[in-house]
């Protein structure tokens, strides 16, 4: 496939091209289960899905198969009364279920809900009860968490029997697919509609709710296409977690609606498996978060093992992209690994393109994706010049594939007129690409998860140990960036020895064991201003220097 000039094609970038790919009308209304399964499932030999269990048994999906088995799910949820406009929420890991699951809910015209693996019961009951959600599917694994989630749905296990957990699921996954008919006809959406219900970490308060409108699909088609380079030769592997809005939305809805084949490994990320799985499956395009690629660069040892891996292009997002990691990658799997940026609201809008061709910055998240224009502004809402810093922004008036309608339930206002606020901070380049240069509030980014210290805080303060705390980021060779947590507690707890791992603890059940603070630090006070507000980036500060003095 030859390569195209970036300059050449965002001068004439047109979204008709992309809308003439559909089967259905954004006018008259689409569904997005039909997009990115029905549309390939024509070829009965066509493979949608290869798996791998934890167990080990692995096997391969057709999109004709998953047609079927997303018209039983459909059947089912409309059974129960479930459909148009409500959420269904799914706990499990990558597993055919998950897929079945998310394309089932979408032909039903349902909005699908992703609750990541790791989060505890206190953020599931969250989400559960922001979004009054009908109907929550999970496995034995994670079945223990729903006992303390209070106004828990219906239920349903993916499990042979009821009897492989405590207590009584409202339905057994395996026994209801068996009841419905392998036809269901898709409902259709408008273009505004939503089809996702994702939330994202905020500086205050609880996780925002953000729903995705069916009019998002031609974004996502334009990320995979030309940012990740997807080809219909490719084995394509996104490592990232279906949980979270990068896995859900090109792990799963991106290269489905490009008719590839995705990958989901049911394991837990080490170095020797994620090699192992590159080897086993051909992958040759390759998607994950900085963290894994200095994973297995740490462990370039093994890569002798492993001599059949072939990569083509890999893509890395989540968090700025070491220089040293893109000259690893280069040099050990002889690849280049392209940088991209973007949020759970818009989605991906920035990238070193592996299907444009133009001149590549290092430590640059690249150039606006064609459909959206992205500035940065400075304090009174002006744009910067060249070579200048502001918050980065996307010119709503000028991006045709913007598809970010605003927190679900009004939760924070991020538009300034025509301009979307991101809360990142970058350098203008000057030449259409922008270099982050970090957060203009108080998210911590660790091994690419989005963390909002807000609910870190508020769940230590669940503990009875804990008068008050305040949680920041301190910077961590591997993981980018690490949870600490500076904790005022009542007198009678000084002197428990075991307090701190007490607290690691109760974050890791009720929140999530990727957001739990791996250091606490005891104090008497923290920094405030005159008006009482914790001036977090004097422990920001403080927490630099300790490691700084570490390394």
């Amino acid at each position: 496939m030859d390569t195209t000039s970036y300059d050449v094609f965002a001068e004439t970038f047109s979204v008709d091209p992309i809308l003439q790919e559909f089967r259905g009308d954004f006018n008259d209304g689409l569904n997005v289960c039909e997009e990115i399964c029905d549309r390939h499932a024509d070829d009965p030999e066509r493979v949608g899905l290869r798996y791998e269990r934890i167990d080990g048994t692995s096997g391969e999906i057709t999109f004709a198969e998953l047609q079927k088995d997303a018209a039983r799910f459909a059947g089912f949820l409309q059974s129960q009364g479930i459909g148009r406009g409500d959420r269904v929420a799914c706990l499990l890991p990558r597993t055919p279920e998950l897929l079945i699951c998310v394309l089932g809910t979408l032909r039903a015209g349902a909005v699908y809900q992703p609750l990541f693996t790791a989060f505890g019961s206190g953020a599931i009951e969250y989400r559960l009860e922001k979004a009054q959600s009908k109907l929550i599917v999970t496995n034995p694994a994670q079945w223990p968490k729903l006992a303390d989630v209070k106004g828990l749905p219906k239920t349903m296990l993916v499990a042979d029997s009821r009897d492989a957990v405590e207590g009584t699921p409202d339905f057994l996954f395996g026994e209801e697919m068996a009841k419905q008919p392998e036809t269901f006809d898709p409902v259709k959406l408008g273009p505004e509609e939503p089809f996702l219900q994702m939330f994202t970490s905020g500086t205050t308060g609880k996780s925002k709710g953000v729903a995705v409108p069916v009019r998002a699909l031609p974004a996502f088609y334009m990320y995979m296409r030309y940012a990740v380079g997807l080809r219909p030769s490719d084995n394509f592997w996104n490592v990232a977690d279906p949980g979270w809005a990068y896995g859900l939305y090109y792990a799963i809805v991106g290269p489905l609606l490009l008719g590839c084949t995705t990958h989901f490994n049911e394991a837990g990320f080490t170095a020797e498996n994620t090699f192992e799985f590159l080897r086993k499956y051909r992958i040759t395009n390759l998607a994950a978060a900085p963290t894994a690629y200095r994973l297995l660069k740490a462990n370039e040892n093994l890569l002798k093992d492993y001599p059949e891996i072939d990569l083509r292009v890999a893509s890395s997002a989540g968090e700025p992209l070491n220089p040293e990691v893109i000259t690893w990658v280069k040099r050990a799997l002889d690849c280049v690994v392209c940088d991209h940026y973007g949020q759970t609201e818009t989605g991906m809008t920035s990238a070193n393109f592996h299907e444009l061709e133009h001149t590549h910055r290092d430590a640059s998240m690249g150039y606006q994706i064609p459909g959206h224009r992205l500035v940065a502004l400075d304090a009174q809402g002006h744009e910067v010049a060249p070579g200048e810093t502001g918050e980065l922004a996307v010119d709503r008036e000028q991006s045709p594939l913007f598809f970010f309608q605003g927190y679900t339930w009004n939760e924070k206002d991020p538009f300034r007129g025509k301009y979307y606020l991101t809360g990142d901070v970058v350098v203008s380049n000057g030449d259409g690409s922008h270099s982050y240069t970090g957060r203009d509030d108080d998210i911590i980014t660790s091994a690419g998860y989005r963390i909002g210290p807000a609910e870190v805080e508020s769940c230590l303060l669940e503990h009875e140990a804990v008068v008050e705390s305040a949680v920041v980021g301190k910077p961590d060779e591997k993981r980018g960036a690490i949870v600490k947590a500076y904790v005022v507690t009542r007198p009678e707890f000084d002197g428990v020895d075991d307090l701190a791992e007490q607290l690691k603890q109760h974050v890791r059940t009720r929140l999530s064991t990727h957001s739990y603070p791996r250091e606490i630090e005891f104090v008497t006070e923290l920094p405030k201003t005159s008006s009482g507000k914790i001036q977090r980036f004097l422990l920001r500060k403080q927490a630099a220097e300790e490691a700084e003095g570490a390394a």
